[in-house]
């Protein structure tokens, strides 16, 4: 990587702050080393634990106080209209950049006119499937949900009565917490149950095909998913997974390069194809990660530097070869280095396909609490504390709360 954008001459110390998911902590160490070299500047990395809505309470507390210890933070695609206030417009900086990156991704971090992040990578989950076990098995990659809890459950029977003891058939994330809205949403959209709230405001989620979604995935809870599967987020869905201990897993891109790694039991194992639908096509939550400068930064002209340089083709392909992360920057899924190391990333555009956007648009700032009742509520179902329905009625109660007169 040999473009570096705003160097200078003076040295300072940029904090940026990341959440340790998988190896996400020794890339941004490795990636950061030529900007370092170039421009004299040092990075400190702050971590974070893995769980998003943790990173994003954390955020908070530091940008409400106004601190000026945090010069970059890593965000969530959702995190935009929330956090606009607290971040530095970087679009006359990044203007001579911006027609590289895919529209919506922009639009997505742009609030009022104002580019408050610049991505770093996208994201949008898929189904990951041991080809070895269907192939035992012969079975097909399953298109429905249906489908997939038969296979599943075949398949777990089948190799427990063989002496797999710890295998399950289907691994995901059950924690109440911003991953299991994203699974929730992904079960409630294919089964044609809509996006909770819409893109005009309309809260949605009260409706007898959301209900049936949610009860069928409830229905996987100790019988193709291990009971734990409660508390699993994304790491821990990993894990199972990776030890070989796992028929199908629903995770995101940079599960893949660690799966395909040595020390990996289903290496040369698997592959990916896009989640099953409830009857409605398939759908997978639009995701993603963004650097954004803090107006509270002492160190402004060297953090937007060392964003400029993180979302840069550069630096985009050198976290695609490292981590498998998707490029929000379009050039590069025909670039032939990345498409010959990284299959996968040229592929996932069938999965962006039936990418499905949370809603954190039409919530405007009150999405986490919008996001908070509906994992809560799914949560609950998935305990047995109550069906769908009876738990998306007082959902929807909820959220007239929140809404209020308006959003």
């Amino acid at each position: 990587m040999s473009t570096i954008l705003g160097g200078s001459a003076w040295a300072d110390e940029v904090s940026y702050v990341i959440g340790a998911v998988g190896n996400a902590v020794q890339v941004l160490e490795e990636m950061v080393k030529p900007w370092e070299e170039q421009t004299g500047h040092t990075v400190k990395i702050v971590t974070m634990p893995a769980s998003t809505s943790d990173q994003f309470a954390q955020y908070r507390l530091w940008l409400a106080a106004g601190t000026t210890d945090i010069d970059l933070y890593q965000t969530d695609v959702i995190w935009a209209p929330q956090l606009a206030d607290h971040f530095v417009d970087l679009t006359e900086a990044a203007k001579d950049v911006l027609p590289q990156h895919f529209p919506s991704i922009i639009e997505s971090q742009t609030v009022d006119g104002k580019l408050v992040a610049m991505p770093l990578y996208t994201d949008a989950p898929a189904l990951y499937y041991r080809k070895d076990l269907l192939e035992k098995y012969g079975k097909e990659v399953p298109t429905t949900w249906e489908e997939l809890a038969a296979t599943a459950q075949e398949i777990q029977d089948g190799e427990r009565a063989a002496g797999a003891n710890d295998l399950w058939g289907y691994v995901w994330q059950g924690n109440a917490y911003e991953g299991l809205t994203c699974d929730a949403l992904e079960w409630v959209k294919s089964f044609g149950g809509g996006q909770i709230v819409e893109a005009d405001g309309t809260i949605s989620i009260n409706n007898e095909n959301a209900a049936k979604a949610i009860d069928t995935a409830a229905s996987w809870v100790g019988s193709i998913s291990p009971p734990g599967v409660l508390s699993y987020q994304e790491e821990e869905s990993r894990g199972v997974w990776q030890t070989g201990n796992a028929v199908f897993m629903r995770n995101w891109p940079y599960a893949y390069a660690l799966s395909s790694g040595d020390d990996s039991a289903v290496k040369g194992k698997f592959d990916v194809a896009p989640l099953p639908s409830g009857g409605e096509g398939s759908a997978a939550t639009l995701g993603g990660w963004n650097v954004a400068v803090s107006k509270y930064s002492d160190n402004q002209d060297a953090a937007i530097s060392l964003a400029l340089f993180l979302s840069s083709a550069e630096g985009q392909k050198f976290r695609a070869l490292e981590s498998g992360h998707l490029p929000s920057i379009s050039a590069l899924y025909e670039d032939a280095e990345i498409a010959e190391k990284v299959p996968l990333i040229p592929r996932w555009k069938e999965v962006f396909e039936s990418a499905v956007p949370r809603p954190s648009a039409p919530t405007k700032g009150k999405y986490n609490e919008v996001s908070a009742k509906f994992w809560s509520a799914v949560h609950e179902t998935l305990s047995g504390n109550g069906t769908a329905a009876e738990n998306l009625e007082l959902l929807e109660l909820d959220l007239e709360d929140v809404k209020g007169s308006a959003w």
